[in-house]
């Protein structure tokens, strides 16, 4: 029988820990030939403090959700049905439905179907949002003060109308370049 990918759900914030015991489960109860792979999806997300400060963490993409690579049978099914942590298997009438390759690419963010990873996918999250007022703080417009105009939150800038010379101008800045003024 192949090795499928299936998802199992746990308690939200036990991930980590379910991956943990599941590991210890498997090499205890002798299943490293049947449950052969345990992933959290996980992707980095940039966040701009006040001040201008970056602060880049790794979040999980499915908070309460871990991938498992198995065989499944009766013993393994309930090996990891039983683990700490573990309410069940994602599929349809309690018995698990395994993930088409293409969504597990999908989810994994993986596009090489040798299953070298792509490169992590970056997300970068500010409170800013457009018609804030806000102040330059490096660079040379440091010390301008302005409105935000338009806020690129993938790319990691923002647009900033300034008062230059008497007129409006827009000008592209990055997150960390700006502050709000409150």
């Amino acid at each position: 029988m192949a090795k499928r990918w299936y998802v199992i759900h746990t308690y939200s914030g036990y991930e980590n820990k379910v991956k943990n015991d599941l590991e210890h489960r498997i090499e205890t109860y002798g299943l490293e030939d049947q449950i052969v792979d345990i992933q959290i999806p996980t992707e980095e997300v940039t966040e701009v403090k006040d001040g201008g400060k970056r602060e880049t963490k790794e979040t999980k993409v499915f908070p309460g959700y871990v991938l498992v690579r198995m065989e499944v049978d009766d013993n393994s099914w309930a090996v990891v049905r039983n683990t700490p942590g573990v309410t069940g298997f994602v599929g349809i009438d309690g018995k698990p439905t395994p993930l088409r390759r293409s969504e597990y690419n999908k989810i994994m963010r993986r596009t090489n179907p040798a299953g070298v990873s792509a490169p992590k996918h970056t997300t970068t999250t500010t409170n800013l949002e457009p018609g804030m007022s806000v102040k330059v703080v490096s660079g040379p417009l440091a010390d301008f003060d302005g409105s935000v105009s338009e806020v690129m939150p993938e790319a990691g800038k923002v647009k900033v109308m300034l008062t230059i010379f008497g007129r409006e101008t827009p000008v592209e800045l990055t997150l960390d370049q700006v502050v709000t003024i409150i």
